[in-house]
C-alpha cells in the first residue's frame, strides 16, 4: 500500500453537542455526564462506524444524482 497524501475530513459528536441535543428534548446533561455516556462501552465506535455510513451512503447518492443529471459532482449543493 502506497503512503498517499489527502485531505482529511473529520465530523464527529462531542459532549457540548449531546448536552445540547438533550436540552432540545428538555432533559438535562451536564459535560461530564455527556463524556461519561459518550465512553461509555463501545458506543462511540459504533457512532463512529454509523456516520462512516452514512457518510459513504450520501456521497454515493451524490454522485449517482450527478450522473443522472449529468452535472458537474463539485457544483451540487447539499440538500438541506
Amino acid at each position: 500500500m502506497l503512503n498517499q497524501k489527502r485531505e482529511r475530513v473529520v465530523a464527529e459528536i462531542t459532549a457540548t453537542h449531546l448536552v445540547m441535543l438533550l436540552q432540545e428534548q428538555g432533559r438535562i446533561l451536564d459535560q461530564q455526564q455527556a463524556v461519561a455516556f459518550l465512553n461509555e462501552g463501545d458506543r462511540a465506535y459504533i457512532m463512529w462506524k454509523k456516520m462512516m455510513y452514512a457518510g459513504e451512503s450520501y456521497i454515493k447518492s451524490v454522485l449517482v444524482q450527478a450522473a443522472q443529471s449529468g452535472t458537474d459532482t463539485l457544483n451540487i449543493r447539499p440538500k438541506a
